[in-house]
């Protein structure tokens, strides 16, 4: 009988390590769009990721399953969880702050409730999940603020880090598939397949070897994204999902920006404001409320011994 999904406190842990992780990606791509093309950047992080993860599976000797129908899935897993959000984002940073691109991702947790509802039998909106939902996305809502949104208005390049998120909610729910297999090989396949999916394409539109020789900020970019928020958070992000499912999972990108607004606090001088904290607070109480335990904890005080 397979166990029932559930957030625990250590898989509430890696939710907020892998908010950091995913909030990081964001500064990182801003610092490799200055001088490398999209499809180079997204080629460099899942590329350095697979071979960090093949050779930490060949140093356990632990090799990969090589089964056809297995590797059908990689491909498609690493379609949408990699190669269609990761060129999406590293596009529109081109075009829009990280910030708001961390703000717009923020949507997954709708798309990947949506797609749960259609596609999923014990994943099921319920009233914790949806009132959650409002209070985190009015969270971010107020982390925006209309004036961000119109001085860093541009349509199509929100557009398509909405598509991303979309795709992420296709993927968080496909990827339930992988639950029998370990966290570190599920990574390792799909940053594998994503690589073989983005090769052609970098070598046919951006001509690397064309390229001038990045900076030492770039290569150390890279070397963040590809190892810390792409080897290491996939591990993390299935080991959470086989625990708690596609729609807690999701609540990870209502944290990212909460990530990207404390480390550019702390590392770039920004300024925490008011409506920052108030966001905070609202996409705290989103979490509080698809969790359960502190209403319910919140009730028994009230009630008395």
């Amino acid at each position: 009988m397979t166990a029932p999904l559930h957030m625990g406190r250590t898989e509430w842990l890696l939710l907020l390590a892998l908010s950091l992780l995913w909030g990081a990606s964001f500064f990182f791509y801003k610092v490799m769009d200055s001088e490398l093309p999209v499809f180079t950047i997204v080629l460099g992080r899942v590329g350095v990721a697979a071979l960090a993860l093949n050779l930490l599976l060949a140093v356990r000797r632990d090799p990969m399953p090589l089964t056809p129908a297995l590797w059908r899935d990689f491909l498609v897993l690493g379609f949408l969880n990699c190669a269609v959000p990761f060129s999406l984002f590293a596009w529109g940073e081109t075009r829009i702050t990280s910030g708001l691109a961390a703000i717009l991702n923020a949507a997954t947790p709708i798309f990947t409730i949506l797609v749960a509802q259609i596609f999923t039998q014990d994943e099921k909106l319920n009233w914790n999940k949806t009132i959650g939902v409002l209070f985190g996305f009015a969270g971010v809502g107020v982390l925006v603020g209309p004036d961000a949104l119109r001085a860093n208005g541009d349509v199509l390049a929100e557009a398509g880090c909405l598509a991303a998120a979309l795709s992420y909610g296709f993927a968080s729910v496909y990827g339930r598939r992988f639950r029998g297999l370990a966290p570190l090989k599920v990574a390792t396949g799909q940053v594998t397949a994503s690589s073989i999916i983005l090769l052609p394409f970098c070598l046919a539109v951006n001509r690397p070897w064309l390229l001038p020789m990045p900076s030492v900020a770039v290569w150390g970019a890279l070397a963040g994204i590809a190892l810390l928020s792409t080897a290491l958070a996939y591990i993390l992000f299935f080991r959470i999902l086989a625990a708690a499912g596609a729609t807690n999972i999701g609540l990870v990108t209502l944290l990212i920006p909460v990530s990207a607004l404390l480390l550019g606090a702390a590392f770039l001088g920004e300024q925490v404001t008011l409506p920052a904290v108030m966001g905070m607070a609202l996409i705290g109480l989103g979490l509080a409320a698809i969790d359960g335990r502190p209403w319910t904890f919140l009730v028994k005080m009230l009630r008395g011994p």
